[in-house]
């Protein structure tokens, strides 16, 4: 109990260990024996997961990363010089990861995720306008580096912890299993198809609509997505799911 008062105030914390043991002891009080993620009570937190899950892929994060040699040779740059690019966006995904994590619990998620959405929609309208007017040059590797970095501070930091915390107690292992599958089977999908288009319609179009994907997200993120920032799993769940008695 020392230990967790510690930690509470290390992390600035208003709840007293013992409020957070009634909160606990409440939340398994009202948990149902027979209780799913699929209930009607659980519609909107499932709806979140679903959706963050989605729009992260939908930004082509995996599309780009897989191909990121193609997509560059198809800019204009020699094979070399594509894949010593790849090295840099490697790099850029790291460094800017490292920054989400620091900021996460400092600025909130949404913050976040406003921040990585305009980066998003700025830096995938550049891309696919590089590509549809065919400019040359260093543009649309610098591009896709924002690209990249946008993606890291936002999304990439924030919908593994946020999955984590918008289902209750009881169910969040369940909840974060629907939110990580729907990631990953869109995570097959989209870049299996990336070859295709580029073959059908040219990157161009299909960055397009990435970025149009990615207003979708900032509507997202503005007008449904919830800020989860220094609130307590047992506060948030009564909050999501209407789980108070």
């Amino acid at each position: 109990m020392d230990q967790a008062a510690v930690v509470l105030k290390r992390i600035g914390s208003e709840l007293t260990v013992d409020r957070l043991q009634q909160d606990m002891a409440q939340s398994a009080k009202s948990a149902g024996k027979h209780e799913h993620i699929f209930m009607g009570k659980y519609r909107f937190p499932l709806a979140l997961a679903f959706l963050i899950a989605l729009f992260n892929q939908f930004s082509g994060i995996n599309a780009f990363l897989y191909y990121a040699p193609r997509i560059f040779e198809e800019a204009g740059l020699g094979e070399n010089t594509a894949l010593l690019s790849s090295i840099g966006i490697g790099f850029t995904n790291l460094v800017f990861t490292l920054l989400g994590i620091y900021l996460i619990d400092r600025l909130g998620r949404r913050q976040l995720m406003y921040i990585g959405s305009v980066g998003y929609i700025i830096s995938l309208g550049l891309v696919a306008a590089a590509f549809i007017l065919e400019w040359s040059g260093i543009m649309v590797p610098v591009f896709l580096f924002v690209f990249i970095a946008a993606h890291a501070i936002g999304q990439g930091a924030v919908i593994w912890v946020f999955i984590s915390e918008i289902f209750p107690n009881h169910l969040r292992g369940s909840g974060q299993s629907f939110g990580t599958s729907v990631h990953w089977i869109l995570a097959w999908l989209i870049p299996s198809s990336i070859p295709v288009l580029f073959s059908w319609i040219g990157p161009g179009p299909v960055f397009a609509f990435f970025a149009f994907m990615m207003v979708l997200q900032l509507l997202f993120v503005h007008f449904m997505m919830p800020e989860t920032k220094g609130i307590s799993l047992e506060a948030l769940s009564e909050k999501l799911s209407g789980t108070k008695k």
